[in-house]
């Protein structure tokens, strides 16, 4: 593993740009911390009002939704190898204390890529090629609200989250070579999601 203290002149300026704002509104901290912190629980309730909200002989679209969760979690294990290979500290360990703020608790482990960038872009990049038009803008706009509340919380390097986005987006172009895979999957997930309907109904 390659242990790589890389504080460059465009991390730490638009590091501090981004999160000198912390800290300062309670409700801009929350909104921050929410997306910071519960992005894989954020798609999850998405991907759900998604699928259910598609009509009920759609399977091409939900296609798409099982595609981009599955371009989501390559996404996070592309991350782990690149992070297993080269190690870089957080902004919290290797900056000057009392020079920015931290909001949320992290552990002190690798900081590139961003894994909650990466996983988010994954999922929106995932839903681009077939999906419901207001599903990819949703899904983009909460990937990149993660994108840049990861930076505002402090815990991690506007260069980690631009590398997890990259990672994100080709996992998600990638995904739509996946529908070998995921059409036997999304026809399963239907057929149990009729039989629940009709074994509520019958109650």
């Amino acid at each position: 593993m390659i242990h790589a203290v890389w504080e460059n002149p465009f991390d730490v300026s638009v590091f501090h740009a981004i999160n000198q704002f912390a800290g300062h509104n309670a409700l801009l901290d929350g909104v921050m911390v929410f997306f910071a912190s519960y992005a894989p629980e954020t798609y999850a309730l998405l991907f759900v009002i998604a699928w259910f909200t598609l009509p009920k002989g759609e399977v091409s679209k939900r296609d798409v939704l099982v595609r981009a969760a599955l371009a989501g979690v390559l996404a996070l294990v592309i991350n782990v190898l690149v992070a297993h290979l080269w190690f870089r500290p957080r902004p919290f360990v290797t900056l000057p204390a009392h020079s920015f703020t931290q909001l949320i608790a992290h552990p002190a482990d690798a900081s590139f890529p961003s894994d909650h960038a990466a996983g988010s872009f994954g999922f929106a990049a995932g839903v681009w090629s077939g999906g419901p038009r207001w599903v990819q803008w949703i899904f983009t706009l909460v990937a990149v609200l993660v994108m840049f509340a990861r930076v505002f919380v402090g815990v991690h390097w506007p260069t980690d989250v631009l590398g997890g986005l990259v990672i994100g987006i080709f996992s998600g172009l990638l995904s739509r070579s996946f529908r070998p895979i995921t059409r036997p999957i999304t026809r399963i997930g239907m057929r149990i999601f009729r039989q629940t309907k009709k074994r509520s109904a019958n109650l």
